[in-house]
Parts: C-alpha cells; structure tokens; sequence
C-alpha cells in the first residue's frame, strides 16, 4: 500500500531533512513540496493525499489556520521548532507532532503510527483489496527493518532495550515497552506485563498467571491479570 504525502514548510534545510528521512520507506511517496499552504491547497483538495507534514510558522497562511480551514481528511504530522502550539493542534485532530530538529528515530515512530492507522482505516473500508499484511519498522541496528504483524510472537522489555520475537528471528531495538505499545495495534497485541508485550493469536494456552506462547510460559503481572485475561478470552 502506497502512502502518498506532501509537505509544506518555507524551510529548505527542514524539507530536505524531511525528503531524506522520507527516502527510508518505501511505503511513503512524497508527491510534491510546498513552501506555503494556499500553493498546496489544490493538490490536497483532490483527495488524493494522504499525509501532509505541515510547518506552523509560514507566509500568507501559517499552518494553524490552514490547519483550521482544512475540509479534507488527511493525516497531518506538524513539524515546527515551537512547542506552543501543540494543544491547538491536537485540538485539531492532527496525527503528530514534530519538534524540530526532528531526530530520525521520533520520525519513526510517526511514521509507524501513521502506517498503522491508514493500514487499519484500509483494511475496515476496503478489506478484499488489501494486498499487503500490515508491518512496523523498526531500527535495528543501523539499518531498518520491516516486520510483519502476523510474524511477531512476543516483545520482551531488556533495560533499555527491547527484543522482539518473532518467527523469523530475534531483533533487538533501542526502544521502551511503552513506545512500542503504543505504535502496535490493540486489536493484535497485549500488554501482560510490565516487561512483555505478546500477540494475542500467537496464545496458545493459559495457566495460573502465565500465558504460553511458542511453547515458552510468558507471566502475567498482578496489576495487568484480571485485564489481560478478559482480553485473552474473549478475543
């Protein structure tokens, strides 16, 4: 599934910034720039984009009132170098927010956020035309890498680090337990500890406090059984 986005900011060094991060995922295609709002405006209008990084301070229109004005409905990620207009923004339903300078790996995380939420939006209105299973990126090392949902069996928190195992092999991510929750899906995985994540179709049984998944006993922490369970059970 192709992600077509555009971006809008008066900043040359910021889009390109934003051109090479883009560059990273093949999923996303950058369709056209824009350094102010009015000149985007046809384009967007068309309905044939579907996330705008947008910056706030610009010529002619800053980005709140574009934002405000918008009648279309696309994901928008706000990249600007102010924090002030943040709860405006969300207020606004916007997807993200991007503090400049914007680090590649908080980009990532928007960038899984976005693919999760438009992959989820396709697959409810046009489940039979889905030609590709939903996936994440994850920085592995140097390199990123993109794991398939359905090949993830459990997401183990290791200090500051996670690992993620799936039926391919073991991948281990600079990244928290509450981030990765966060940009997974609930509808394909639970948190059932303070320090494991699992997908809930890869349970294969119950017992006392811990779930088996790929025939390893995974515990159940005490303030997460009584949720966990009923999530389990009546999946």
């Amino acid at each position: 599934m192709q992600i077509k986005c555009v971006i809008i900011d008066g900043v040359s060094q910021d889009v390109e910034i934003l051109k090479n991060y883009l560059k990273e995922f093949q999923n996303f295609e950058l369709v056209a720039v824009f350094d102010s709002p009015l000149s985007a405006l046809p384009l967007i209008e068309s309905n044939e984009i579907d996330v705008i990084f947008l910056d706030i301070n610009m010529s002619q229109m800053n980005g709140l009132e574009f934002l405000k004005s918008l009648t279309t409905r696309n994901h928008v990620v706000v990249t600007t170098a102010y924090r002030d207009y943040a709860v405006d923004c969300f207020d606004l339903d916007v997807s993200d927010y991007l503090i400049k300078p914007i680090p590649l790996s908080r980009f990532l995380k928007s960038i899984n956020k976005l693919t999760n939420r438009i992959s989820l939006e396709s697959s409810n209105q046009f489940r039979q035309t889905i030609n590709e299973d939903p996936f994440i990126f994850l920085k592995v090392d140097k390199k990123l890498v993109k794991i398939k949902y359905e090949d993830i069996l459990y997401i183990e928190s290791v200090k500051e680090y996670i690992n993620v195992i799936t039926i391919n092999g073991n991948f281990l991510v600079h990244k928290s337990m509450t981030s990765i929750s966060e940009e997974l899906p609930t509808d394909n995985f639970l948190r059932i500890h303070r320090s494991f994540l699992v997908s809930k179709s890869k349970i294969t049984a119950i017992e006392g406090n811990t779930v088996e998944v790929n025939k390893r006993r995974i515990p159940i922490g005490r303030n997460y059984l009584q949720f966990a369970k009923q999530q389990i059970l009546h999946q």
